[in-house]
């Protein structure tokens, strides 16, 4: 009898468990909040949480998801996809033209390529411009993101095609502060200053939104820009 009341009373606690828990992710008006909710998609502007990466997996998977969440903290356009003779060609296609504010130059990319520039934005180069210069970033200067080109090496094109042929990747080359001070990549890596702490910061919080992050400690093709890709297996140099 002792056992089967013990056995009743964790039943009861645990359906009990189960619907407050459903309760706390579904009812309207939940405290929960939306970033540590998980039937929640991902908002760029919420703060991190453990449950970030997965809402992140989830919005990169279609264009559909990733445009919801993109919409979330950028200003951009859908466009269709883009199919060329060759293998080149740009799928969920976007003309994205700023990031939580950070005006660009228009700039046509793949939308997964764009949600992750969104995340490393808001969450990495905020954070070390406020932290370097108390400044907010108004603008960030990009050399593009889709051409149909083969790898560039130091030793001439390496007879495969760029992840710049599918837009997997964008050239970050710089940003604008609030004060309105430019500041450059190729300058500021090696700057005596501030310029290249919050430099070597950028790159390496972009390593956490990006599969593929490639700097001026590359080789000198990157002397004057970041290249950060969607695609890829790790690389952060």
């Amino acid at each position: 009898m002792r056992l089967a009341s013990l056995l009743y009373a964790l039943l009861t606690l645990f359906i009990m468990a189960c619907v407050a828990g459903f309760l706390l992710i579904y009812a309207p008006g939940t405290p929960l909040p939306d970033a540590l909710n998980p039937i929640k998609p991902l908002n760029v502007t919420d703060p991190l949480s453990p449950l970030t990466r997965t809402k992140m997996a989830q919005a990169l998977a279609s264009g559909a998801t990733c445009r919801a969440a993109l919409g979330t903290g950028a200003e951009f356009e859908p466009l269709p996809d883009l199919t060329t003779p060759s293998q080149c060609g740009i799928a969920d296609r976007v003309t994205l033209r700023s990031v939580g504010g950070a005006r660009m130059t228009p700039v046509e990319t793949r939308c997964q390529t764009a949600l992750r520039l969104a995340m490393w934005h808001r969450h990495g180069v905020i954070p070390a411009a406020r932290t370097h210069f108390d400044q907010e970033v108004t603008a960030i200067q990009h050399a593009s993101s889709y051409s149909c080109r083969q790898i560039r090496t130091p030793q001439g094109s390496s007879g495969r095609l760029s992840s710049h042929a599918t837009a997997e990747a964008i050239d970050i080359s710089g940003v604008t502060l609030g004060d309105g001070r430019r500041l450059r990549l190729l300058s500021g890596w090696n700057d005596a200053g501030t310029q290249a702490a919050f430099f070597r910061d950028l790159r390496n919080s972009a390593c956490t939104w990006f599969r593929v992050t490639l700097g001026p400690d590359y080789n000198s093709l990157h002397a004057d820009h970041f290249h950060l890709q969607h695609s890829g297996w790790g690389l952060c140099r």
